[in-house]
């Protein structure tokens, strides 16, 4: 283990607002990292104030002679016209073979090589940024929300990257799933300051339930005793006999201090008004064609989908996700076809850039009294602020001064308010905090309205979708499995695997026809779905157990370092130290606990 980074005392400000305090951590080229923290904790701050792009108001950033840093910046930097192959020479003087040996690893080949990156749909010009980094032999990577806009096929690769890359890296994101699969340490900010812990994020948030969990019985311990206390010398101090005594109490009761749990935070809890629940049909179209005028992107579409249902629509960014949903919304003129909503459903719309339409002169609390529906009290509307971060006086605040990503926050608020028993909703989770996500997931989940969504964050589609279309190669394809089959059919494809592929829809699809359709193919599918689910799940626990023996060294090696302080100068007492050695031999008996039990795991999955 080489430390490659160390940040001491770092701070930075906007303004009266305190964003990074005294922050301090290090950072090793065997640390797979993952960064949480709410929207405007510093994430993003911190990234760039390591690479350079920012500069710290105090504090002290050391870089190792050996560090080889490179970042995954959020900006394009490509030239007008410019082509894959050529954008890659460019920035990173390797030759043309090696580009091409390097792209290929991100399925960038053959003509898509000689495509202007500017004409690649957005996950694809990420690939090329990925190939431009890994083409700088970089032993430390720095990543601030590389997920955001990526399909799913895009963050696969991302993730089989991240997974066989031989260094550190520093990850940004709001996704769960992909910070679980691809890093074992997690760098959490929060009150300014920085927490690095040798666990992946699930154990991190274990860690932190169980740390408060211990504050909080301490502090109601020391708040009896403080009672008993108090209730003594009221009841003695007046009396000459006993007074001495009340005043030794009140001694004690002056060093009794509680652990401050500094702005603990609650779960999040978004609550949408209630629509009124109604069946039969809710959506239908009849040979729908979607596209713009000088491009057709799909055709044929031939759906009936019935109210109440919550349909994910998936696919590779450029096949025509957005624009499915912006034709069903009214937004954008169908090219051929028909399609209609039953009578009396109210459609609510969430673009990406919508927020662009903003009165800037609008503050914060008129813009969702107005986007709501008759009926929604004012604390309706303080409540829902409050879960996308529009807190107390910030209500009063004009949009002119949000940010964009605030912007997308209030848009999807007001939207969430309009008591709509439609909702199209286009990647409702860029801009928010997994937290926030997650809470967004729930609350739709419980939705009785109709929902059609895109979005590549798997925690979120998990939690929400109840059927999958996908648009592929201008067509809609009925995808027959569960969303986890669809995300595991993708990880196949991404390891160069055989995959069976799903029965594109042909005609009118209903609903009870592809019910009939699914038992009926039933015994096949559920066999070869069983197979599928055994090797992910096998696959899982391997990954698991990497995880777990990399925590293991780490503590093994911390515990070595500490026993041998103590062996050069056994007469130097720390109780600091003798705690931290204490908790590390439990941390290690934990995780070799944890192993015992995956590796029993793999024994029965591999029977």
């Amino acid at each position: 283990m080489t430390v490659l980074l160390q940040i001491k005392d770092i701070s930075k400000a906007y303004g009266a607002s305190r964003i990074l305090e005294d922050a301090t951590a290090s950072f090793s080229n065997d640390q797979k990292i993952g960064m949480i923290g709410r929207n405007g904790a510093g994430k993003s701050t911190l990234c760039r104030i390591i690479t350079g792009h920012e500069t710290a108001d105090s504090g002290d950033i050391t870089r190792n002679k050996s560090l080889r840093l490179s970042y995954l910046e959020q900006h394009d930097t490509f030239k007008p016209g410019e082509t894959v192959l050529d954008f890659l020479m460019r920035v990173t003087g390797s030759e043309h073979w090696e580009c091409g040996q390097t792209a290929a690893r991100f399925q960038l080949k053959n003509e898509m090589l000689n495509e202007p990156v500017g004409n690649l749909p957005g996950g694809y010009q990420t690939r090329v940024k990925l190939a431009a980094m890994l083409l700088g032999d970089p032993n430390f990577l720095i990543l601030d929300e590389p997920s955001n806009y990526l399909d799913l096929s895009t963050m696969i690769l991302l993730e089989n990257f991240l997974l066989d890359f031989r260094g550190g890296y520093l990850i940004v994101s709001h996704d769960r799933e992909f910070l679980k699969r691809t890093c074992d340490h997690t760098l959490e900010v929060e009150n300014g300051e920085l927490t690095l812990y040798p666990g992946d994020i699930e154990e991190y948030f274990e860690f932190k339930e169980e740390q408060l969990a211990q504050i909080q019985a301490y502090n109601r311990g020391i708040e009896k005793k403080r009672s008993q206390l108090q209730a003594f010398v009221d009841r003695f101090r007046a009396k000459a006999s006993t007074a001495t005594r009340a005043q030794s109490k009140m001694k004690q009761i002056a060093k009794l201090k509680t652990i401050e749990i500094a702005h603990e935070t609650g779960r999040v809890r978004i609550y949408i008004p209630p629509v009124e629940p109604k069946v039969g049909p809710g959506f239908s179209c009849e040979d729908l064609g979607i596209g713009y005028s000088e491009k057709d992107v799909a055709s044929g579409i031939c759906l009936d989908i019935d109210r109440g249902k919550h349909v994910a629509i998936l696919g590779d960014n450029g096949e025509g996700k957005t624009t499915f949903l912006r034709t069903i919304a009214g937004d954008l003129a169908a090219k051929g076809g028909t399609f209609r909503w039953a009578a009396g459903l109210k459609v609510a719309y969430y673009a990406q850039h919508v927020f662009s339409v903003l009165d800037p002169e609008d503050n914060i609390y008129a813009h969702l009294m107005r986007e709501s529906a008759e009926g929604v009290t004012n604390q309706e509307i303080l409540t829902m602020a409050g879960c996308f971060l529009f807190k107390g006086d910030d209500v009063k605040k004009k949009i002119k001064v949000l940010s964009g990503g605030e912007r997308a926050r209030l848009v999807l608020a007001g939207l969430l308010l309009s008591k709509s028993q439609v909702l199209l909703l286009d990647e409702p989770t860029n801009h928010l905090d997994f937290e926030t996500v997650e809470a967004l997931g729930r609350a739709l989940k419980r939705f009785e309205g109709m929902i059609f969504f895109i979005s590549h964050d798997r925690t979120f589609v998990n939690l929400v979708a109840q059927y999958i279309l996908e648009i592929k190669k201008g067509k809609i394809i009925r995808y027959p499995g569960t969303y986890e089959d669809y995300v595991y059919s993708l990880e196949s494809l991404a390891r160069g695997e055989e995959v069976e592929a799903p029965s594109p829809v042909s005609g009118r699809t209903h609903q009870k026809a592809q019910e009939h359709s699914s038992r009926k193919e039933e015994p096949v599918t559920k066999e070869y779905v069983q197979k599928k689910k055994l090797k992910s799940e096998i696959a899982k626990v391997k990954r698991e157990m990497t995880k777990v023996e990399k925590r293991i060294s780490h503590h093994t090696e911390e515990r070595n370092k500490l026993l041998e302080e103590i062996r050069k100068n056994p007469f130097y007492f720390s109780k600091d130290r003798n705690v931290r050695l204490k908790n590390i031999q439990i941390y290690i008996e934990k995780a070799e606990s944890e192993w015992c039990s995956l590796q029993e795991k793999l024994d029965e999955l591999e029977k």
